[in-house]
């Protein structure tokens, strides 16, 4: 929007406001114009409007069709999708062993390291009672 684009550009909107405006103006139409010269790059390279009109062509003729032309489309997902997610999921369950193992390792650390804390203290202790 010209609101942000002004607020990124603030020291010169306050100066010069209407030169601001016009240069979003130009930015704006630029960009137009660089996006539809790609898009109709895009359409001639890849010969699209021939696919597009074929499609069409395609969409028309099945909605005369009762019948789904590739079978029932939940199988046909289902039968692709679920070995992804089966595999998918030994993944994660893999991952979540390893993660548990690693928090096992660290707990134990972290209570080694209490317990070690625990002796310091003890023996600053009993240092501290012979001292005095």
């Amino acid at each position: 929007s010209y609101q942000r684009f002004a607020n990124c550009y603030r020291c010169f909107y306050k100066l010069q406001p209407e030169v601001t405006r016009s240069i979003y103006d130009q930015f704006i139409a630029q960009l137009q114009t660089s996006i539809k010269e790609e898009i109709q790059e895009v359409k001639d390279e890849g010969n699209l409007e021939v696919l597009f009109n074929s499609l069409d062509k395609i969409v028309e003729e099945a909605k005369n069709q009762e019948e789904p032309a590739c079978g029932i489309p939940e199988e046909d997902v289902r039968s692709s999708l679920v070995p992804y997610l089966l595999k998918h999921r030994a993944y994660l369950r893999k991952i979540l062993r390893e993660k548990e193992e690693e928090n096992r390792k660290v707990a134990e650390s972290v209570l080694a390291g209490r317990d070690r804390i625990a002796e310091l203290q003890r023996l600053i202790q009993a240092r501290k009672r012979a001292w005095q």
